[in-house]
């Protein structure tokens, strides 16, 4: 039986082990879906501080209960570790590292590579490796593949190589994992078709496509006709303003049309790992071939020019008020970078945070499922701490400004007690509001 036989046959019968490399918001709910399909799973992260609250059911993300984890380790199901020396242990190793931009805007490949070149020292013959990293097409094909080429093992032959795109949406409570359709591309119809078995084992659609390129290239359009089409309702929002039209209450009426129109909603920045990143990968790759990406360039400049918008409604509203924005004490409600989520990866709460502190505002937040500031990778705000959310702590302020519409703020009271409110998410419409509340 060829190596590529026995791989699909261990998948099929379930005796394939399956090993996860990064074990956050993407690799972790991996291990679960695989889990609960009766694999054995190994979790690989350098970080040992993750392993050890795995072990003792303490959770570091807040829609995946470190409780659930800590039980399928008990059933022996799911072994977390550091020790990278057990990579030789899987069948079937997925990628799922950080692909960030770097200080000049390119891209990072320096986890991918770290990773892969973990991964070369101990590759063995009938291991299928996969990358859901998202990144630029040709990433799987010249940065993974010649590491794994190094090693003598024979790409197709003694080892497998596919790209499959995460597509995660932490708290989004009407899709989860196994309910999302998985886009496959392997390097050869050996790597794909091994690749499909092992995601088809916990997905409900495998979406096969002819090549790694062409599966890195999806995940880069969907996240592109996202950042593109926010751009668009960002810039309308600012015309709007000066019209003195709610760009909410515009937005809400055009999606009555039942055709033709997909509803996108304006906010003070762009967040997550995906949207304010990727789109500029593809960007980076195109000048390779001598191609621009006009509306690529130009939404991303929209985009990272909303905080500072934001800070200027905040500003004129002040001195409205008989204010000056320094030494103005100001709340930020909502820490994450969108609603109900405790991800503050790119979030634009940080920057507004920062960009207030640097024109003198005294700022403290507010976020329900953030306690405290994280550490980030272009920021420190390890030193706050998330204020109690109270009518006295309300009236203590100059303003509140509302970066993340979390669903368990209560928004009455903060219109009742706040002397001013700035609503960058319409966290407060739907109701006739007090002129104290400016949109924004």
């Amino acid at each position: 039986m060829s190596l590529a036989n026995e791989a699909l046959q261990k998948v099929k019968d379930r005796s394939a082990v399956i090993g996860v490399i990064g074990l956050g918001y993407v690799g972790l709910p991996l291990v679960r879906e695989f889990c609960k399909a009766a694999f054995r799973v190994i979790g690989f992260d350098v970080d040992e501080s993750k392993v050890k609250a795995l072990e003792t059911g303490k959770t570091y993300i807040r829609h995946l209960p470190g409780k659930e984890f800590q039980d399928l380790i008990k059933k022996k199901l799911f072994s977390p570790t550091s020790n990278m020396d057990r990579l030789k242990e899987p069948d079937a190793i997925l990628i799922c590292v950080p692909t960030p931009l770097d200080k000049m805007q390119e891209p990072d490949m320096s986890y991918v590579r770290g990773t892969a070149e973990t991964i070369a020292k101990r590759l063995r013959k009938g291991q299928m490796v996969s990358l859901e990293s998202t990144t630029y097409p040709g990433t799987t094909r010249e940065v993974v593949q010649p590491l794994l080429d190094a090693t003598g093992l024979k790409l197709e032959k003694d080892y497998f190589l596919a790209y499959s795109p995460e597509r995660e949406d932490p708290g989004n409570k009407h899709f989860s994992t196994g309910t999302i359709p998985k886009v496959v591309g392997g390097i050869g119809p050996n790597s794909l078709k091994i690749a499909k078995e092992v995601y088809g084992a916990i997905v409900g659609q495998v979406v096969p496509v002819s090549s790694c390129e062409a599966a890195e290239a999806t995940k880069i359009v969907e996240n592109v006709y996202r950042c593109i089409n926010i751009a668009l309702v960002n810039e309308l929002k600012v015309v709007f303003e000066r019209m003195g039209i709610d760009v909410w209450e515009v937005i809400e009426a055009a999606k009555t049309k039942p055709f033709g129109f997909q509803a996108f909603y304006p906010g003070p920045g762009l967040g997550g790992h995906c949207i304010p990143i990727d789109p500029l990968y593809l960007s980076w790759k195109a000048r390779e071939f001598g191609k621009p990406t006009r509306f690529i360039e130009l939404a991303w400049e929209i985009n990272t020019q909303m905080p500072e918008h934001v800070i200027n409604r905040v500003i004129e509203a002040l001195n409205d008020h008989g204010k000056s924005v320094k030494g103005a004490k100001v709340l930020v409600l909502g820490l994450a970078y969108k609603k109900d989520v405790d991800d503050v990866r790119e979030s634009p709460s940080v920057e507004l945070i920062e960009l207030l502190q640097h024109r003198g505002a005294k700022v403290s937040y507010h976020d329900p499922f953030i306690p405290s500031g994280k550490p980030m990778r272009e920021h420190n705000i390890t030193n706050m701490r998330s204020v109690k959310l109270t009518p006295e702590t309300l009236k203590d302020t100059d303003c509140v400004l509302i970066a993340t519409d979390h669903s368990n703020v209560d928004y009455d009271m903060v219109c009742e007690h706040a002397p001013l409110v700035i609503d960058t998410r319409n966290a407060t419409g739907g109701k006739k509001r007090p002129k104290k509340v400016v949109k924004a």
